[in-house]
Order: structure tokens, then sequence, then C-alpha cells
């Protein structure tokens, strides 16, 4: 899969949701009422994850997860990257 330009990688983030680029990276950071929650939030991650053969980077503190997804093996920005993000959205938080 080809790396995005500087431009796609703004435009795709105007249609996400509480995404931002940090550096080679889109990340969010999601907030939920206990450990127990977040936990079930992030096993639902990983299915989806799994399924679309996409891993991120995952950050857990108590109530806090934090994912960055980046398309290592390119190098950088892909498609699937924002095709997880959107994907990791439709999960009920």
């Amino acid at each position: 899969m080809s790396l995005l330009r500087a431009v796609e990688i703004e435009e795709k983030l105007k249609h996400l949701q509480g995404w931002s680029r940090q550096g080679q990276e889109i990340v969010r950071e999601f907030t939920f009422g206990n450990f127990v929650k977040a936990m079930q939030f992030v096993n639902m991650v990983a299915e989806q994850a799994e399924a679309a053969g996409h891993h991120p980077d995952i950050d857990i503190r108590y109530n806090k997860v934090k994912l960055a997804l980046v398309s290592h093996d390119a190098g950088g920005l892909t498609e699937r990257d924002f095709q997880l993000a959107s994907s990791i959205d439709q999960i009920p938080t």
C-alpha cells in the first residue's frame, strides 16, 4: 500500500473525530468510566484489528486508552490506517 501525502492525510483527518497526526502516526485517546470498561473497549479494538490484519499500538492507563496507527511495513501512513481508525470509531464508547 502506498504512503499518503501530507495533504491527503490532513483531508482524511477531517472525517475522523478525535484523531490527530503526531509525527508519522495518527492517534486518539479515549476515556472510560473505569478500568474494566477501558479493557472491554481494547478487546473490541483487538477483534477489529485482527480482522483487518492491521494492529494499533495501544497504551492503557487505568481508564484511558491511547491508540496509535501507522503502517510500519510501508514506513508511514496509508489508507489502511484510516480504514482501521474509521472502524474503531464505530465501537460504542
